[in-house]
């Protein structure tokens, strides 16, 4: 064999003999006499060697060039826009392709994107060639090159349409989902002076669930959806925030209730399996609900805070609900999922849970809608109605404490008079900040304490703050 044929048999890329020949011929050309044939081979096996890759993974930006294989996912809209300096407007398609390795959206341009449209469908594999870089949703290969591939790619079109089958980069998502949960709409001021709105809903499907992220208009859909319902998103692109995937829609997409059948089912972590300063998945049925308690912060704005205590086959744990998922109508007998919330460490070296901003909460099954006028009357005068689970050392299932000895009452001490108070902390740090069910107060303390523990302390007291000489 020549050196050609040597430096071609020793090339690990799927290059066919007379596109190598041809590229040898075009570098010599190139390089105006000052390589010859060998050397030109040479150099573009390495070039061919640096640019073929091993799966979608092996992606990365800064690459000038990668080739590989993947399977078509979905073809979006073809897209125009002008250019600055041609009178011709350009044209754009994203394509979701992926491998065994991963997910990546690819962008065909002009004459490729119209035939990308035209003659692609779902499900063909292509060998594709492009520049890698940072897109505005992610890793995205600007493809300058895409032929048509005999190669079988193990990926489940499917499982693409579903939420366990969502990468970082993906664009034009479409699938259907069962609304979980959803959470209020908030406001926020914008850089030039204009409000943004935004909120959150929890889709799920039989791989799993997403946390939705709707924008000014469309957050107006968040108050027309309740849990249990059916919908159909379109168009929305997938970001990442705090290590999740999270779905983001915006002017182009849509979210329509429909009819169809999707099943969600719950994964949790058995609560004995917990582990200290974790996010987890927990579930089960309310054993116990406490009445909510407000309490004022730091800032002068008023916090909110209501305990459950929830058991499932392994055991028990409390779980704090703050802000608006304080005001979540459960009670006693009512089977919850919560998902995203914080172990921590609770009362006596117990573990509990804390269901802030990031947790979604998850009604199961029937009786979770279902509530009786015994139910309500029962967590107003703060009796659960379980007599079988009173007992088990848990300060929020039992009456109410005193607010201060010897009959007199926080309010009632002259300023500066020594009390003592027991309430459960609401606020851990400086200051704590106690409540009793009636009243709170701010308690000055170097002592550690862990929300929903409940203590109580002693010292002077005045304008409702108590500088503690002791806390039990």
């Amino acid at each position: 064999m020549g050196a050609i044929e040597d430096i071609y048999a020793d090339l690990d890329a799927d290059v066919p003999e007379p596109e190598f020949r041809e590229a040898v011929e075009r570098k010599v050309e190139e390089m105006g006499g000052l390589a010859d044939e060998e050397t030109a081979a040479m150099l573009i096996a390495h070039e061919l060697s640096d640019d073929e890759i091993e799966g979608v993974a092996d992606i990365e930006p800064g690459m000038e060039e990668a080739a590989f294989a993947a399977k078509v996912l979905r073809i979006g809209e073809l897209r125009t826009f002008e250019r600055d300096d041609e009178d011709r407007e350009g044209r754009v398609v994203n394509l979701d392709v992926a491998d065994e390795t991963g997910h990546i959206r690819v962008a065909f341009w002009d004459d490729h994107a119209e035939a990308a449209v035209e003659e692609l469908e779902a499900g063909d594999v292509l060998k594709i060639a492009g520049q890698p870089r940072e897109g505005y949703n992610g890793l995205e290969v600007s493809a300058s090159d895409a032929q048509p591939a005999d190669i079988d790619i193990d990926v489940d079109l499917d499982e693409a349409d579903s939420i366990g089958g969502l990468s970082l980069g993906q664009s034009d998502v479409s699938l259907t989902g069962i609304v979980l949960d959803t959470d209020s709409v908030r406001t926020f001021d914008r850089d030039d002076g204009s409000e943004g709105r935004v909120s959150n809903l929890t889709l799920g499907d039989e791989t799993g669930r997403v946390r939705v992220t709707l924008w000014d208009d469309q957050t107006e859909l968040v108050e027309e959806l309740s849990p249990g319902t059916t919908v159909e998103l379109v168009d929305a692109y997938v970001r990442e925030r705090n290590g999740d995937l999270e779905l983001h829609l915006n002017d182009r997409s849509s979210l329509d209730e429909v009819e169809a059948d999707v099943e969600y089912v719950a994964e949790t972590i058995p609560i004995a399996a917990l582990e200290i300063d974790t996010t987890a998945d927990i579930g089960g049925v309310v054993r116990s609900a406490d009445p909510k308690r407000t309490f004022d912060r730091d800032d002068g704005s008023e916090g909110q805070v209501r305990n459950l205590r929830i058991q499932d086959d392994s055991g028990d744990i409390r779980v704090a609900l703050w802000g608006e998922k304080a005001d979540r109508d459960l009670g006693p007998g009512d089977e919850v999922q919560f998902t995203d919330v914080e172990i921590q460490d609770g009362w006596q070296d117990d573990l509990e849970a804390s269901a802030g901003w990031q947790a979604s909460i998850i009604a199961l099954g029937s009786e979770s809608t279902t509530r009786t006028a015994e139910t309500d009357a029962a967590e107003a005068s703060g009796s659960t109605g379980l007599d079988a689970f009173s007992g088990d050392g848990d300060p929020s299932s039992e009456g109410d404490e005193p607010a201060a000895t010897d009959d007199q009452p926080a309010d009632d001490a002259a300023p500066g008079e020594p009390i003592e108070f027991t309430g459960t902390v609401v606020q851990a740090g400086d200051p704590v900040v106690l409540d009793n069910g009636t009243e709170t107060m701010r308690v000055e303390t170097s002592v550690d304490v862990h929300l929903g523990e409940e203590v109580t302390a002693r010292g002077p007291a005045s304008d409702g703050r108590l500088d503690a000489d002791d806390i039990v």
